[in-house]
């Protein structure tokens, strides 16, 4: 007895309550009807396939020899326009002929050899072992440029740019005095400005004068404040001379 076949019958009489699931519901587009109705509207009969049935083409229309080929031009009477060579002399028409020259060429060809200059010949430079010859005049090896008449001068250009340097530079000082003569400033002549700075120095002095006189502990914080103001003041006066020693014109503002 086959077994496979038992077993199955065996399995087919036991009541199965399993149920199978349910197929949910397939998506339909809600754009489906408008978008077929679209296509329907955009295609036309025949648009990309062509006609059901094309016209055969008729045996009288063969393709006939060197009907492709362009026509020629009509033809043109030729004319010559160019000028014409003389004509070739006559049969009648003799050269002249027995006409000799006295000239000695020999001679003539021995003299100019002797009194000739002899040829330089062309300068060169090897450069390699193998004796590759160059030319020396185009190589850059020969000063020329020192023999020209412009060697060494001032180009044209550099000339032209030093006078607008020039120019700028005068500009931006006549700019500069017109704003110091409208913001009303005044120059310090040499007198007043030595006055300050001998006033200054008298001051950095007595300041000085007055530091070393403190004590030599500083235990309190009275004695601390009048050490840092006097220091400060020191400072500010050396700021001040060194100002005033450093530029020669000093404006101040006239109020």
């Amino acid at each position: 007895m086959d077994t496979t076949c038992f077993s199955e019958s065996i399995y087919n009489l036991i009541p199965s309550d399993t149920k199978e699931p349910p197929q949910p519901p397939r998506y339909t587009s809600v754009f489906k009807t408008s978008v077929k109705d679209d296509i329907q509207k955009v295609k036309a009969a025949m648009k990309t396939m062509g006609p059901a049935k094309v016209e055969l083409p008729s045996p009288k229309d063969f393709l006939k020899k060197r009907s492709k080929e362009k026509p020629l031009p009509p033809k043109k009477k030729f004319e010559w326009n160019a000028p014409r060579k003389p004509p070739v002399p006559l049969r009648s028409e003799h050269p002249v002929m027995g006409i000799q020259s006295s000239k000695n060429f020999i001679n003539t060809n021995a003299a100019d050899v002797i009194m000739g200059v002899a040829k330089k010949p062309k300068p060169i430079y090897v450069d390699k072992r193998t004796g590759d010859k160059h030319d020396l005049d185009s190589s850059g090896l020969v000063p020329k440029f020192i023999n020209k008449k412009d060697y060494g001068a001032t180009p044209e250009y550099i000339c032209k740019r030093n006078e607008e340097v020039k120019q700028a530079q005068e500009e931006y000082d006549n700019y500069v005095q017109e704003n110091l003569r409208k913001a009303a400033m005044k120059r310090l002549s040499d007198e007043e400005r030595e006055a300050v700075l001998q006033g200054l120095k008298k001051n950095w002095e007595k300041v000085h004068r007055e530091f070393q006189s403190l004590s030599v502990f500083i235990d309190s914080i009275p004695k601390k404040i009048r050490k840092q103001r006097l220091e400060e003041e020191m400072k500010q006066l050396e700021h001040d001379i060194g100002i005033i020693e450093k530029h020669k014109i000093i404006y101040i503002a006239n109020k």
